[in-house]
């Protein structure tokens, strides 16, 4: 079962889509977090989801939260796939699937395809909002309703 409203999040650290390491613990205490883990990079329905999360980047950003997409594609993939579609957010490569299993997101259509999985955590590292749906229309908005109601509180 994946992670629940209120755990805390793992540690973890993985490089990012220019090759730096990035950790987890350097936005624990400062920022809130949107993190999707999704398939693979540009596919159809990873491709959409990612350019909701760059259409909206500047309202995250304003509520607060940094915005990472992890999958276990490559840095170069994801440095074409950011470079591509203009992604101004982090994108980190989990190629052994380490972080996606200590999160726990399982794979999803008859365990074919790795699963697409939405946490949106708060600036003590728990987590606020759990969405899970292979469909990449919704991971968006759900995270920017979920950031906005936990600001209004």
């Amino acid at each position: 079962m994946a992670l629940q409203i209120g755990d805390r999040i793992p540690e973890f650290s993985l490089k990012d889509q220019h090759g730096n390491q990035f950790s987890s613990n350097s936005i624990i205490g400062s920022k809130a977090m949107v993190i999707f883990f999704y398939p693979k990079d540009d596919t159809p329905g990873c491709t959409k989801e990612a350019c909701s999360f760059r259409d909206s980047y500047e309202e995250f950003k304003d509520l607060g939260a940094e915005v990472i997409g992890i999958s276990s594609d490559s840095e170069k993939s994801h440095q074409k796939f950011a470079s591509k579609y203009g992604l101004p957010f982090i994108l980190l490569s989990d190629e052994k699937k380490k972080v996606r299993k200590s999160f726990k997101v399982d794979n999803n259509l008859f365990n074919l395809l790795p699963g697409r999985e939405t946490y949106v955590i708060d600036k003590k590292g728990k987590v606020i909002m759990v969405f899970n749906s292979i469909s990449a229309s919704k991971h968006m908005e759900k995270a920017l309703e979920a950031l906005k109601s936990a600001v209004a509180k």
